[in-house]
């Protein structure tokens, strides 16, 4: 099987590369595209870049050019809900973009005519990680994430976005990867570990927990890999 394993920023992949070894440079849409097996599966794997456009330009490119069957993305969120702390992991249940906005139209917040305010994650691919999490001895929590083009570092802001969605926690990649992969039919599952509280700390709170985060998200996305039929 060929699976996507995608990371927004280089520190989200990096454990990822190191831990298989050899792989092959593949350049295309002005990213770079390292294709590798591991753990029974062919693997193709890339960072986005920051943000919405690129990170569903990216998995886009990932299932249409290489070929992906499924798609794992590992990286780093900020906690709005206040059962987080920095260094736990959380899989989505669902995602919505909390800065999609046509309420003028009568809308709700993160809705657009012919989409929909929320794309639900695969249900095998949670329950292969929840069959880690146990493995592993840790605890592995759930919950709606929320993705924006928005660094959120005002409690403002972060309050609104808890009130309007529900969410559990906010990044900015994870919803827009999950309407790509809901298009073209790919399961997907978005791992998040939580770098910072999403407060008027979050700066200097994901500057200082960015790498071991990943890191912590990479180690456990790779053992999912092994899990996966």
């Amino acid at each position: 099987m060929k699976l996507a394993i995608m990371g927004a920023m280089p520190e989200e992949i990096a454990p990822i590369l190191e831990r298989v070894g050899d792989y092959k440079v593949t350049k295309r849409a002005g990213n770079s595209y390292y294709e590798c097996s591991f753990g029974g599966h062919e693997l193709v794997i890339a960072y986005s870049k920051i943000g919405k456009v690129f990170s569903a330009l990216t998995a886009a490119t990932m299932i249409e050019s290489f070929g992906a069957q499924k798609m794992l993305f590992s990286g780093v969120a900020g906690a709005i809900s206040k059962d987080l702390s920095v260094g736990d992991l959380i899989i989505a249940t669902r995602l919505c973009q909390h800065d999609l906005d046509i309420t003028a139209f009568g809308h709700p917040h993160g809705f657009v005519p012919e989409g929909a305010q929320f794309i639900d994650t695969d249900d095998s691919l949670k329950d292969v990680a929840l069959q880690v999490a146990k493995e592993m001895d840790i605890v592995l929590k759930e919950g709606v994430i929320a993705t924006g083009d928005q660094f959120v570092a005002d409690p403002v802001r972060k309050r609104f976005i808890e009130e309007t969605f529900n969410a559990d926690a906010l990044e900015m990649e994870g919803a827009s990867v999950a309407v790509v992969c809901d298009a073209l039919d790919i399961p997907v599952f978005i791992l998040r570990a939580i770098s910072d509280a999403a407060d008027m700390d979050a700066s200097f709170d994901f500057d200082a927990f960015l790498d071991s985060s990943a890191k912590v998200s990479a180690d456990f996305i790779m053992k999912m890999v092994e899990k996966i039929a």
